[in-house]
């Protein structure tokens, strides 16, 4: 009992020191809970609040997975959360201010815990981690964090990041000293590899697929060190042998993608990407403001997805259609009109009336990203008294006919996600 108090104790001076010194300590949302569903489900899967846990992050499939250790020393699945929102390309983080979203393996300690973030709570990656500052990389401050915007963060949605954060605070709380943070590119499959294989980045991600597919193997955090501009993965002899045939296998699969015709891609973001579950959800959405919402970064990125861009192996581009299905107005162009003949070209006048007509009221409409943003409060919010699902899932979504050019609306200035309290929060930069 005392050295749970010691530890409850030595937690709470932790979480202490990384706030502002001119917030008000006031706020007790980082104290809240874990929510009912989440220990339902825990005790369905053999789990305890206590156990340690480990955590993966998907940029291209933009999902965060929670994995508990068990009394057999070996990680489970707990539960995938959708990322709200996620910035950059894909590819490592190089620099301060290159909005991009790191990869690679990370330490978390209760010292990067942060009860007064400006996103409602979030904790620091770690970046830059040894393997970084070896290639000359900087930057910092990178979190997982609630809200929808992202300038090199995780941005998982104020409810999401409660439940995520509790389930932090309680393993710390028990012991676990610091967990690992894993990132990756998109997952780790034949298919990926494939369609990605003349990335310049490939290189590096074969490098981190080593270390995904030792934890795939053990099941264990996998011990990391760096040399020679690598990470190194320790591991005995037969987990190293194990690791080898996963690996020789993977490239099997992928030599027979190809032999069978899959062509190499890269995908340009226009600013990082939203799970389909969100875009889903506010591609829906009409006629509530986002006050609960909170600020979403770059909703064009929200919109359109990423750009599939066909390589082939000469190098050269052929730009291919957008790879996600849900691009919003611009998925559908009208077919060219044939040319007409010049004395044909000033007949009937009035049937332009009804275009010009349709224009007008459409330049009176609703602007695009206000009708986006409507009717998902209670996606955000939270207070909602239903928990996340364990999995989210994309619904397919009737794409409308494109919609007239409009002016860019400005771009709003950030808003702090705080406690109605009134409580101040610490900046959090990205």
């Amino acid at each position: 009992m005392l050295k749970r108090i010691a530890l409850a104790a030595s937690l709470a001076l932790a979480l202490a020191a990384c706030q502002d010194e001119n917030l008000s300590r006031g706020s007790t949302r980082h104290l809240a809970p874990i929510p009912p569903a989440a220990m339902a489900l825990m005790s369905a899967k053999g789990m305890s609040k206590d156990d340690p846990i480990l955590i993966r992050a998907y940029k291209k499939e933009s999902e965060l997975e929670v994995w508990k250790r068990g009394s057999n020393g070996k990680y489970a699945l707990l539960k995938t959360y959708p990322i709200c929102r996620w910035s950059g390309q894909l590819g490592p983080k190089t620099r301060e201010g290159d909005r991009q979203v790191p990869e690679g393996f990370y330490t978390v300690t209760p010292a990067q815990m942060n009860p007064n973030s400006n996103y409602y709570l979030s904790f620091d990656t770690g970046y830059p981690n040894a393997f970084d500052r070896s290639l000359g990389r900087n930057g910092g401050d990178i979190m997982v964090h609630g809200s929808c915007s992202s300038r090199g963060c995780f941005a998982m949605t104020d409810q999401n990041i409660a439940e995520i954060y509790a389930i932090a605070r309680e393993a710390f709380a028990s012991g676990q000293r610091a967990f690992q943070f894993q990132s990756y590119p998109f997952r780790m499959t034949a298919e990926n590899l494939a369609k990605h294989r003349l990335d310049p980045n490939m290189t590096f991600w074969k490098n981190l697929k080593e270390g995904s597919d030792t934890f795939e193997v053990t099941k264990e955090e996998v011990q990391v060190a760096v040399a020679n501009n690598r990470y190194q993965f320790g591991k005995d002899t037969s987990v190293a042998e194990a690791v080898m045939q996963k690996q020789q296998q993977d490239e099997k699969e992928v030599a027979d993608l190809v032999a069978r015709g899959t062509k190499p891609i890269k995908l340009v973001y226009s600013d990082g990407d939203t799970h389909e579950s969100f875009r889903t959800a506010l591609a829906n959405a009409s006629g509530v403001s986002d006050s609960k919402l909170g600020y979403v970064s770059r909703t064009e990125g929200i919109s359109s997805g990423p750009q599939q861009v066909a390589l082939d192996d000469s190098g050269r581009e052929k730009i291919d259609t957008p790879a996600t299905a849900l691009a919003f107005a611009s998925m559908k162009e009208a077919p060219a009109e044939a040319p007409q003949p010049r004395a044909v070209a000033a007949a009937q006048p009035v049937a332009a009336a009804p275009a010009a007509a349709a224009t007008a009221s459409a330049s009176q409409e609703t602007p695009f990203y206000k009708k986006m943003f409507g009717g998902v409060a209670d996606l955000f919010s939270t207070s909602s008294s239903q928990p996340a699902a364990e999995t989210a899932q994309a619904a397919p979504v009737t794409t409308p006919a494109a919609a007239p050019a409009r002016a860019k609306a400005p771009v709003k200035s950030q808003k702090r996600a705080e406690a109605t309290t009134g409580v101040k929060v610490a900046q959090v930069r990205n």
